[in-house]
């Protein structure tokens, strides 16, 4: 029993020292197997998942699910101190540390106790080690709670500063591609405003955001379970959003910033396809097509009221099928996991942006050739 405590101590330690290492440290994707976090958010998702599906309404689902991110973290650590805690008073039953007062029996609850109040240095004093042996393990643990516990919080700050970047892009795609985003709205907006100059500025910062979307979430997978302010936006929207305006660029619209096109819908593909990949996803097919035939037709009519100049042959639309299917099923699979809804490539109903939209006023006056429409005021309960 000696030899098993030991083995079984020691084993839980290191286990749980490594995991915190690779997920708070390590800023590279690990590929082994076995990993304590992902078994534990894989696990926590599908039941937090399975009790969202049950939920009928739209907002309190939505709100549910954005619970999900911080409250696992928690959860997260919280398992990793009770397993250090569990670890080291299985060291100390295992080696039958002598405790003080001499009355107190070298039970598994008084070597629980004793790990539990030293790892968080209360400093009590009524139970302590009388050996050696004992004392150095109080010691060890000690320091290392205090250091696990810093680097605990001075995580805290890093992933919240990660999210409140990405969070930017998402915010400011608002204006320019509607609420929820589409890739029409983007260049339509443009056209409309004679303002596609502007195109190659945008799409130099969409594939700076894809590039930090994918080295952010590779190094710290809890923010892919982090959602945005607004139901209606998401990383993985505003992902397939930008994906779906190169594609169009690259495609179907003549333009001077091709080449930036492709840069952009190279950069917001990997990220795809990675994210995919390291969080085990499997790619599927979009629910039905984001963009028949008759709907392109009509893009394109709508395209071209817009000042925008169109490429011609039949080889367009095979040359966007072929863009669309290098990146929709890794998007798919993404927005079955994560419960996303993908947006529309062109949108069926005119809606008001988010930042026309207010609890207070039935309506908000246009800017420019931005739409103005009534407020959705299920969006405020």
């Amino acid at each position: 029993m000696t030899v098993i405590g030991i083995v079984a101590g020691l084993i839980l330690i290191v286990m749980i020292l490594v995991d915190a290492f690779e997920t708070i440290l390590q800023p590279r994707r690990v590929t082994h197997r076995f990993r304590f976090a992902r078994l534990y958010y894989r696990q926590a998702w599908l039941i937090w998942r399975a009790v969202a599906e049950r939920i009928g309404k739209l907002k309190w689902r939505e709100a549910f699910l954005g619970v999900f991110g911080p409250l696992s973290l928690l959860g997260l650590f919280a398992s990793w101190i009770m397993g250090l805690i569990v670890g080291f008073a299985l060291l100390h039953w295992a080696l039958g540390t002598a405790l003080r007062p001499v009355e107190e029996k070298g039970t598994f609850g008084n070597y629980l106790y004793l790990s539990g109040t030293t790892y968080f240095t209360l400093g009590y004093g009524d139970i302590t080690p009388v050996t050696s042996l004992g004392r150095v393990l109080a010691v060890v643990e000690s320091g290392m709670g205090f250091g696990f516990l810093a680097v605990i919080v001075s995580y805290l700050p890093v992933l919240s500063q990660a999210f409140s970047k990405r969070e930017v892009i998402i915010s400011l795609l608002d204006a320019r591609a509607g609420s929820p985003p589409s890739a029409s709205q983007v260049l339509l907006r443009l056209g409309r405003s004679r303002n596609m100059n502007a195109v190659e500025g945008m799409l130099m910062e969409w594939e700076r955001w894809a590039a930090e979307l994918l080295e952010s979430h590779l190094s710290f997978p809890v923010l892919s379970y982090y959602r945005s302010q607004h139901d209606n936006q998401s990383w993985l929207t505003t992902l397939a959003t930008m994906l779906d305006t190169c594609a169009l660029l690259i495609a179907q619209v003549k333009s001077e910033v091709t080449y930036q096109a492709q840069l952009t819908f190279a950069m917001a593909r990997h990220a795809a396809v990675d994210l995919a990949l390291v969080l085990k996803v499997t790619p599927v097919a979009p629910d039905g097509d984001r963009l028949p035939e008759e709907e392109l037709n009509e893009l394109r009519e709508a395209f071209k009221a817009a000042g925008l100049v169109l490429r011609d042959g039949a080889s367009t639309a095979a040359r966007l099928a072929e863009l669309r299917g290098m990146y929709e099923p890794f998007l798919g699979g993404l927005a079955k996991r994560f419960m996303f809804v993908l947006p529309p490539i062109l949108p069926g109903e005119s809606t008001a942006d988010n930042w026309q939209r207010s609890a207070w006023m039935r309506r908000t006056p246009g800017i420019g050739s931005l739409p103005v429409a009534d407020v959705d005021e299920e969006h405020f309960e």
